[in-house]
This record gives structure tokens, C-alpha cells and sequence, in this order.
């Protein structure tokens, strides 16, 4: 990254309504884990783009809910390249309010990659 480029999750990175939810529900690729289920749909945006349904019934306490999302945040800046052109949505499980940062990380690189190849062979097809 060169220091003209933002590595941050802007208001472009996010899904902003229950429409570009729906969307994604609606038609998506799935990755799921212990910890977590991924959705991913490609987008016309050109730039990828993150929504969290982090829920209380799997995750009691709202410290836990916001460390989770934190972490999220954190990896999806990371992956940005890998995600180009994608709608996501993750879905915290019961196990991700007890698991450790690297866990989490480890997890959500692995829904990242399946993200990617999904999309790129739906191109290539």
C-alpha cells in the first residue's frame, strides 16, 4: 500500500440499509464455521462491502458484541484486495463470544479466501 492509499472502513465499505441486506441474504455464497457464517454476493460498487448482524441471542454481553465487531473490522480492512467487488454479511455463532483474537482472525481469514474463489469462478463461468 502506498501512502496516498486509505486502508480504513469508510462509509463506502458498509452496507447501509436493510435492501443491500436483503440482497445479500437473498442470493449469497456461504462460508460457515464454528465462530462464524459469512455471505458474500458480488456488487456493482466496485469497492467491497461489509454489513455485521453481530446478535445479542448468540453474544449476551455488549462488550463481547463490540470486541467481536471490532475484529470484523479489522480483518475485512486487511482483505480489502482480496474482496473487490463483493457485498458481505457476517453472522456471529455462539462460540465467537468466547473465542480468542486469534481464533477470530484465523476464522475470518479462511471465510475471506472462500469469498474470493467463489466470485472469481462465477466470473470465469
Amino acid at each position: 500500500m502506498t501512502s496516498g492509499e486509505s486502508n480504513r472502513f469508510e462509509k463506502k465499505n458498509r452496507l447501509a440499509n436493510a435492501a443491500a441486506f436483503g440482497r445479500v441474504f437473498e442470493k449469497a455464497t456461504r462460508s460457515r464455521d464454528k465462530l462464524f457464517t459469512v455471505l458474500c454476493r458480488q456488487n456493482k460498487e466496485g469497492n467491497p462491502r461489509l454489513g455485521l448482524a453481530i446478535s445479542k441471542k448468540n453474544c449476551r454481553k455488549a462488550t463481547r458484541r463490540n470486541r467481536i465487531k471490532r475484529i470484523i473490522r479489522e480483518s475485512f480492512r486487511e482483505h480489502q484486495s482480496l474482496l473487490t467487488n463483493l457485498d458481505i454479511v457476517v453472522i456471529n455463532q455462539p462460540a465467537a463470544s468466547t473465542a480468542g483474537h486469534r481464533e477470530m482472525r484465523d476464522s475470518l481469514e479462511g471465510h475471506w479466501r472462500q469469498c474470493g474463489r467463489a466470485t472469481r469462478s462465477l466470473q470465469e463461468s
